[in-house]
């Protein structure tokens, strides 16, 4: 039930204040969500899709929207789900790479350095390009670097202008997953490494990466789950916001 249906209720005594009031706190018996998340962390809540119905999605979107909240982001979100979700809201805008939904309404201040993303391959993009509308939906300017992995690394340092240019570093690649620790020796900034799920057999579905950036000898290197991109854009925002805004 929608906010102006509640409040016309409550008016034509259909409903008693106390019932109006658990309505429109939580009128969702599956999600319960943090309307106050941005007075306590400067961002709103985010939905994960992964595991979440069509209508589970559609539902606690809407009911966002009616609680005021016009700047909503979806993570993982398939082309199944993507589909019902645009049909009901025209408005949000579906990136089929990182499998983001978002809708960005709400006017914000830019934080005043630059997040770079860096991705070691093609097939990392998925992941790259998740942190990258991360960073840049919580409000700042991001640029992709991509497909410049070690196996190539020259393709790198024709592209060091830029990446020395960041206040924040996100660093995606598989395989080995040995792009973060040379981008953790090429710059004097922090570098988020997000290792990714791509490689043959013995890469373990990413766990090979992972454990050889826990164990990178590059100062200055953190390390986030195996694909999270979602979760190195998000911190890659909480550190450039210490640098206050343009």
């Amino acid at each position: 039930m929608k906010t102006n249906e509640i409040l016309n209720k409550f008016k034509n005594n259909e409903l008693t204040f106390e019932q109006a009031q658990k309505l429109l706190d939580q009128p969702l018996d599956y999600a319960t969500i943090d309307y106050d998340r941005k007075k306590r962390t400067g961002n709103h809540e985010v939905i994960y899709g992964a595991g979440k119905t069509k209508e589970q999605i559609i539902g606690i979107v809407q009911n966002m929207l009616d609680h005021d909240i016009h700047s909503i982001l979806i993570t993982r979100v398939n082309d199944e789900k993507s589909q019902a979700i645009l049909k009901e809201f025209p408005q949000i805008i579906y990136d089929e790479l990182s499998h983001i939904c978002y809708i960005d309404e709400e006017k914000k201040e830019i934080n005043k350095g630059k997040i770079v993303v860096v991705c070691a391959g093609t097939s990392d993009l998925p992941v790259a390009r998740e942190a990258y509308l991360t960073a840049q939906f919580l409000g700042n300017e991001v640029e992709l670097v991509s497909d410049v992995g070690v196996a190539g690394i020259h393709r790198l340092f024709h592209r060091l202008d830029v990446i020395q240019e960041a206040n924040v570093l996100v660093v995606c690649a598989g395989m080995e997953g040995a792009l973060a620790s040379v981008v953790g020796g090429l710059v004097d900034k922090p570098v988020i490494a997000v290792p990714t799920s791509i490689g043959y057999g013995a890469n373990f579905e990413g766990l090979s990466a992972l454990l050889a950036m826990l164990n990178s000898c590059a100062s200055g290197v953190s390390v986030v789950n195996i694909d999270n991109g979602f979760g190195a854009g998000y911190m890659a925002h909480t550190i450039n916001c210490l640098g206050g805004k343009k």
